[in-house]
């Protein structure tokens, strides 16, 4: 890797880096941006991922190494970062990525034949933490992959990428065209669909059996998966909880359930 020492802000090499929360805005960019040392390592890890680095000085020795020989990692001081990202820096880690190696519009046919086999579907999440954790608890249970519905959160938009801590890199995902048509072919393919909901017509979680292959449906912050999903489901499941309490929040609810019925591998 080539590793270049910069210190003025305008210089032309750095306009990746620019006004970075301005590209945060624009999802259908080619490139994202990832922000700390865990999410730019993970980045690093996977060929054809990063088109460029930029660090603080004292993160050289820790990140430049893990550059494939493509990949130049410039290096400068906090204020010139500063000054070209257009905030504070607090960690001293940037990088760009290319969307292209990361994004799919469908989940590969091979990862759908697997058995066993956890999905993990995400219905309209649109806060930024949310979609990030839902990504995190993902990797930790073993999911297999997650299909995004059309309006769902950017899972490569920086924060969320952080509060990943970059598992959104790890974990094959791909945005539904058809939302409705994917539930059907996972169905046909199948795919036991559970969804995870406060509906009249969820029983406890405990009370269904984790198959084989599945798939869990998570839904919206407030309104919760929508009643055409939930009819497209075999099971509609609960967390029991104290009187008084009738919801989660998305991303510990799914937590519980993957816990629940993921079938990925566990230490």
């Amino acid at each position: 890797m080539p590793v270049i020492e910069v210190d003025n802000f305008e210089d032309p090499r750095l306009d990746d880096f620019r006004n970075i929360r301005d590209r945060d805005l624009r999802r259908d960019g080619a490139l994202f941006v990832g922000e700390q040392a865990l999410v730019v390592q993970r980045m690093l890890r996977q060929p054809g991922v990063t088109r460029s680095v930029l660090i603080a000085s004292n993160w050289l020795d820790r990140i430049a190494p893990l550059a494939a020989p493509e990949v130049p990692v410039y290096v400068t001081e906090p204020p010139t970062m500063k000054k070209v990202a257009g905030f504070d820096i607090h960690r001293g880690v940037l990088a760009m990525g290319y969307r292209r190696a990361v994004e799919r519009s469908a989940l590969p046919d091979d990862l759908l034949r697997r058995d066993p086999l956890t999905l993990l579907l995400c219905e309209d999440i649109a806060n930024i933490d949310n979609i990030g954790m839902l990504f995190r608890n993902a990797a930790a249970f073993g999911v297999d992959g997650v299909l995004l519905s059309p309006s769902c959160h950017d899972p490569l938009y920086r924060k969320s990428l952080r509060v990943s801590i970059g598992h959104a890199l790890d974990v094959p995902f791909a945005r539904s065209r058809d939302w409705a048509g994917d539930l059907a072919d996972l169905a046909g393919r199948g795919i036991t669909l559970i969804a995870a909901a406060a509906d009249r017509t969820a029983v406890a979680i405990d009370t269904v059996p984790p198959p084989r292959r599945v798939a869990l449906v998570v839904g919206q912050e407030f309104d919760g998966v929508a009643r055409k999903t939930l009819d497209a489901c075999d099971h509609v499941v609960r967390v029991p909880m104290s009187p008084g309490v009738d919801s989660l929040n998305v991303a510990v609810a799914a937590a519980v359930c993957l816990h629940r019925f993921s079938t990925g591998a566990r230490a």
